[in-house]
């Protein structure tokens, strides 16, 4: 294979592909990334940044531009539909002791990418081709290749190194013959979103998870284009209904009648309908290709956590990356990738966001008295609130993952 040696390819220009882009361009490499899409796509998807993921955001100098087009979140809270009540609060300005970002950005991951390709648009070493879908990929010893669709053609680009940041979908993941292991949920996660004020009307704060035996509901502000914001509620859907059915006009706003009744309808700006899984990569490695983002692991939105998990992946894949290929690192680094990237992303983000669900939904009166007991009493000790908030925002994660220098870890 003719190979470019000082070449590193990237499939996949969302911001987890972009974000490992600037962190390797930075360091001096060349990067050359292809994205299927001929622009970044605005659709309005993963919107929160946990305080693990601003520390390391910041190490990049992105953290004061997010905030700047996004918003600051340092509440959470727990309600009960049935009964209208607020059953926990959470602030994460019990963090302050262990970070300086003792709060959530939300911050839509289009506008993070966007600051991520400006931010590249200055390093000549890195090359961002839209409109390039990633056909093939394959490698041998001495380094790898890409088959690229353009404009009807296929091309084929040879590097040292390739990173599958291409998605849940991941080409490069099907390619390199990489198993997706776990399942996928029943019911599809509905999203709509809308200017309607919750926090005016229904005392909602930025991020609220509203727990319902029959149809539960996440609801959170974005700052969309300006004051006074959109918010997007999320619901699950039945599957057997038609999907053109349950997006229409009217099953969207009888869906927002029941749960949030008014007088008159609701403004709808956005819908969306999708199936949601949970799995994770066998390995995010394979010789010379790394995976990362969705194309190594999926997971529930009930909390926040799969973009995040992304650019932890991108930083600590880079970081290594940079070592092997600069100074010398042993190979073994990117070993030291997958296992600690696949380990948390097991222990945490797959164990934390099928219980957040669980929650949501339990139907049996006594469990949920449980649930709810157990939440406000977390919630009212300092100590064991400063745990919980350890655990969502991904802090206790970020520290295992660097904790594990070997399998025995």
């Amino acid at each position: 294979m003719t190979t470019n040696q000082d070449l590193i390819l990237i499939a996949g220009g969302g911001p987890v592909g972009l974000f490992s882009a600037l962190l390797l361009g930075r360091a001096g490499l060349n990067v050359r990334v292809f994205d299927v899409n001929p622009t970044i796509q605005d659709d309005p998807r993963a919107a929160t940044t946990h305080p693990a993921t601003l520390e390391v955001l910041d190490k990049a100098g992105l953290v004061e531009d997010m905030t700047a087009h996004g918003l600051v979140a340092p509440v959470f809270q727990f309600w009960d539909r049935p009964s209208q009540r607020k059953v926990a609060e959470f602030d994460h300005a019990l963090l302050k002791d262990v970070t300086a970002f003792p709060y959530v950005v939300q911050c839509e991951q289009f506008k993070t990418s966007r600051l991520i390709l400006d931010r590249l648009a200055d390093l000549p070493n890195v090359e961002v081709l839209f409109d390039h879908a990633v056909q093939d990929v394959g490698q041998d010893s001495s380094g790898v290749f890409a088959d690229v669709l353009h404009e009807g053609r296929v091309s084929r680009h040879d590097g040292a190194y390739l990173i599958g940041a291409d998605g849940g979908r991941s080409t490069v993941r099907k390619q390199s013959e990489i198993a997706f292991e776990g399942f996928t949920w029943e019911e599809r996660f509905l999203v709509l979103s809308t200017p309607f004020d919750f926090e005016k009307h229904r005392g909602f704060c930025t991020r609220t998870y509203i727990a319902d035996p029959e149809e539960w509901c996440n609801c959170f502000k974005v700052a969309g284009n300006g004051p006074p914001g959109l918010w997007r509620a999320v619901f699950p859907s039945d599957p057997n209904i038609d999907p053109e059915i349950t997006m229409s006009d009217e099953a969207v706003q009888a869906r927002l009648q029941k749960f949030f009744p008014q007088s008159r309808p609701y403004d709808v700006v956005h819908r969306n309908l999708y199936t949601t899984h949970q799995r994770v990569a066998s390995t995010f490695r394979k010789g010379r290709i790394m995976l990362a983002g969705d194309a190594a692991h999926v997971n529930n939105s009930i909390g926040g956590m799969g973009l995040n998990g992304g650019l932890q992946d991108a930083a600590n894949l880079s970081e290594k990356l940079t070592e092997v290929m600069l100074n010398g690192a042993p190979e073994a680094a990117l070993d030291l990738y997958s296992l600690q990237r696949r380990t948390v992303s097991i222990e945490f983000v797959q164990a934390q966001t099928i219980a957040n669900k669980k929650r949501l939904e339990t139907s049996d009166p006594d469990a949920r008295e449980r649930n709810f007991a157990e939440l406000a009493e977390t919630a009212a000790d300092p100590v064991k609130a400063h745990d919980f908030l350890m655990r969502s925002s991904m802090l206790t994660m970020q520290r295992r993952a660097a904790a594990i220098t070997g399998p025995a870890d």
